[in-house]
């Protein structure tokens, strides 16, 4: 595992919401999603190319610069047809929104 410290968000959270929900008042929040968890970096590159975060059962590859989820498992499952993850920055709490050093444990 890589401690070397990397210029992403070390936490954001993961809607995940159905895929005909429209765009709405704004993005989907974890109020109306189905399931949602923050998830933190592990340090570690994911088989995407793009860092690793986990939490809450989701395991998941994250492009910080587009807030594109390349690839999740959730619960150690593939997510089913019809439905979309969405990733949002997590409103509060340390490394939120800026670049920290990744967890090392």
């Amino acid at each position: 595992m890589s401690t070397a410290w990397h210029p992403y968000p070390r936490r954001f959270e993961i809607l995940l919401v159905p895929e005909h929900t429209d765009g709405g008042d704004g993005p989907p929040d974890a109020a109306t999603a189905l399931r949602s968890a923050v998830v933190e970096t592990t340090g570690e590159t994911g088989e995407s190319g793009y860092p690793r975060y986990e939490g809450g059962g989701m395991v998941a590859d994250i492009d910080p610069e587009t807030r594109t989820v390349e690839g999740l498992l959730i619960d150690g499952y593939e997510v089913d047809y019809g439905l979309t993850a969405r990733v949002v920055d997590t409103p509060d709490g340390p490394g939120a929104s800026g670049a920290t050093e990744p967890r090392t444990s």
